[in-house]
């Protein structure tokens, strides 16, 4: 549900995701994707994707994290550098470092952060 210091359960997924409430921040950007369409849907769509795929990987199910990442990624990767005042390009690179270093780490990184843009 969302919480009413947000006007916005976009805005508010942005702040869950940042704090690392992968699971909160799926919930906010939900309202906000079952009322999107076209590109911003999608958007959405991907950005509930990387939250499920981190929380995954945080939960030690790197198998689940490389199939969930992968259908974020396909999403992401077709939208522009900028998007929805979010600096896109800079959170697809978080998030592949992010990925790659679950592969090749037996701890999970750093978490990737979304940045707006300006």
């Amino acid at each position: 549900m969302a919480n009413p210091q947000y006007r916005d359960p976009f805005v508010e997924g942005l702040a869950l995701f940042n704090e690392g409430k992968f699971f909160e921040c799926h919930e906010a950007w939900e309202i906000s994707w079952q009322r999107a369409d076209g590109e911003v849907r999608v958007f959405l769509q991907g950005l509930i994707q990387a939250a499920v795929a981190i929380l995954h990987a945080e939960r030690g199910n790197p198998r689940g994290a490389a199939s969930v990442y992968a259908k974020a990624k396909a999403k992401l990767d077709a939208l522009p550098e900028n998007f929805m005042g979010i600096e896109v390009e800079e959170f697809r690179a978080a998030l592949a470092d992010f990925f790659g270093r679950v592969k090749m780490e037996r701890e999970v990184p750093i978490r990737p952060q979304i940045r707006r843009c300006g």
